[in-house]
């Protein structure tokens, strides 16, 4: 993670701090007060099953803010139920899956990243018996569900930290990372890590309402292992962890990505591989391809910031671009944006609000190697709210409507910026939109094997061209894009001699024809995605 990781997390988690008091929080609490139960009953595997396709995922993944996607009952608040009444829209955009961020019981009851109960559904949202309907009416559709899983740290009001700062006695204390003195030199994200409690001082550097759990202790390890089979079992479909370079530390130069952080995360993996057709993915900002490894997929960081360049016509980003596939694990996760301002603002800011540069950036990623992530809103250009700063800029309602559609009620949050022009409902009825440009490109890669699960072949960038092939047993695709703003020729070789280059996007699009040496000139507009079947 940059240094910039906890300062954002902070601004996310400062709205919820006045909460804090009135819920219990903050690092003291009455010594005569009784300590809560910890639920450390034991769970074995039990797979349901799967009914999803083999790869489901490689079609492409909608993350999920829960909070801000739809509030079925008027209270402000996005919940489950609002979000099942919104699984056909998912659907239709073209999506193998969905990852919902923290639905779990939080004491932030915003982000939902402060845990305080990991086998229970965040109050605001509903019930376990709401998330199994999600689940059943999600694999009704053919879509996956991952939910995302905070292994790094607790809230703390959770009721082992509760009992953990109780004495050095507590049975409990060894879950987390205490000391009965001061710890000298450390830093991380420019902070002293280490809070003051009683006396001790306890490991938390993303907030001290959040307390790193001592992941060298067995039992903690096996406790979360219980608590992702308690999911799996009820069929969810895998896992985002979140923060996996923050595990284990081994001193003030060495708290990040350390050698027990991969043990940790494969020892998951196997877990999670025991069940049927799981996915998981990990968020390991500063050494994507070491948690690819461990994990089997992680999120390409770094790489996001070099697509939203491209489709600005940067000419060294468009050649990182073209470069990235042949050399990244295959297990990448790919993405524009997401729920954290460290990783860039929305595209459609970034972008100036540039909707042909919005489609050329979707366009470079959805049609490339890799399991795609599309923020909610992406798709239709949802803008930042203009009030907000920080994440909670980021995590505006969803734009259902030209007045927003997510709630009856108050929204919980400021709308975004351009929630009048950019929503679902303006852009469902609009065949040269945003909405439309994002289904047909995830139709492509969901109708041919090719782009969801195929080789990368013959990349080739040209000033502000690229080109590139996908390939997979007989089926090969040719995906041309000029992310210039005049026209230009693309001369593409490495095809088969005397191809013929049918046109898939746009679709009734001349075609073309490859000379015997497997060479073609392909015309393009300016800013411009072409998408041929090679036959």
């Amino acid at each position: 993670m940059s240094t910039s990781t906890r300062a954002f997390r902070l601004l996310a988690v400062a709205a919820a701090a006045a909460l804090l008091v009135a819920c219990g929080g903050g690092g003291g609490g009455g010594s005569d007060e009784p300590l809560p139960s910890v639920d450390t009953s034991s769970v074995a595997a039990a797979d349901p099953g799967s009914t999803l396709d083999a790869g489901w995922q490689r079609r492409g993944i909608a993350q999920i803010f829960v909070r801000s996607y739809q509030d079925s009952d008027g209270d402000g608040k996005g919940d489950l139920k609002g979000l099942i009444s919104r699984l056909d829209y998912l659907k239709s955009l073209g999506v193998g899956g969905i990852w919902l961020m923290p639905i779990t019981a939080s004491q932030d009851q915003d982000h939902g990243y402060a845990v305080k109960d990991y086998r229970a559904i965040e109050s605001d949202y509903g019930t376990l018996a709401d998330l199994d309907a999600l689940v059943a009416a999600a694999h009704a559709r053919g879509l996956g569900v991952i939910v995302d899983y905070v292994m790094n740290h607790s809230a703390a009001q959770h009721p082992a930290f509760l009992n953990s700062r109780s004495g050095a006695s507590n049975a409990f204390r060894g879950w987390y990372v205490w000391q009965s003195s001061h710890p000298s030199g450390w830093s991380i994200y420019g902070s002293d890590p280490w809070r003051a409690y009683d006396g001790s001082w306890y490991f938390a550097p993303f907030w001290d309402q959040m307390p790193d759990f001592n992941l060298t202790n067995t039992a903690v390890v096996d406790w979360h292992h219980d608590n992702l089979r308690f999911w799996l079992n009820r069929g969810v479909d895998g896992f985002r962890f979140d923060a996996v370079g923050n595990l284990v530390e081994n001193g003030p130069s060495a708290w990040e990505n350390q050698p027990q952080n991969h043990v940790l995360m494969a020892s998951v993996r196997d877990l999670v591989g025991g069940y049927q057709n799981r996915y998981m993915v990990c968020e390991g900002p500063s050494d994507p391809a070491g948690y690819a490894a461990s994990c089997g997929s992680a999120f390409a960081f770094g790489h996001q910031s070099d697509l939203i360049a491209a489709a600005q016509g940067d000419t060294t980003a468009i050649a990182a671009v073209a470069a990235y596939p042949s050399t990244a694990p295959a297990g990448a996760a790919t993405f524009l944006s997401n729920h954290d301002s460290f990783a860039g603002q929305r595209p459609y800011d970034q972008l100036g609000g540039n909707v042909a540069q919005c489609k050329l950036a979707a366009a470079t990623y959805l049609l490339q190697p890799g399991i795609p992530f599309v923020y909610y809103g992406e798709e239709i250009g949802m803008a930042g709210a203009s009030s907000l700063s920080g994440d909670p800029k980021l995590r505006t309602p969803m734009s259902w409507t030209t007045a927003g559609g997510f709630t009856s009620g108050t929204p919980y949050r400021a709308k975004s910026a351009n929630v009048s022009g950019f929503n679902v409902e303006a852009e469902a009825a609009d065949a040269g939109s945003l909405l439309a440009f994002y289904k047909t490109m995830l139709a492509l890669r969901g109708s041919r094997p090719s782009i969801s699960a195929g080789d990368y072949q013959q990349p080739a960038a040209t000033g502000t061209l690229l080109s590139f092939q996908r390939t997979q047993a007989s089926e090969r695709t040719l995906v041309v894009l000029n992310y210039g703003a005049t026209s230009a020729t693309a001369t593409v070789t490495g095809l088969p001699a005397n191809a013929t280059l049918a046109s898939l996007y746009p679709s009734g699009d001349a075609g073309a024809t490859a000379s015997a040496g497997g060479q073609a000139s392909i015309t393009m507009a300016a800013r411009s995605v072409r998408v041929f079947d090679v036959r």
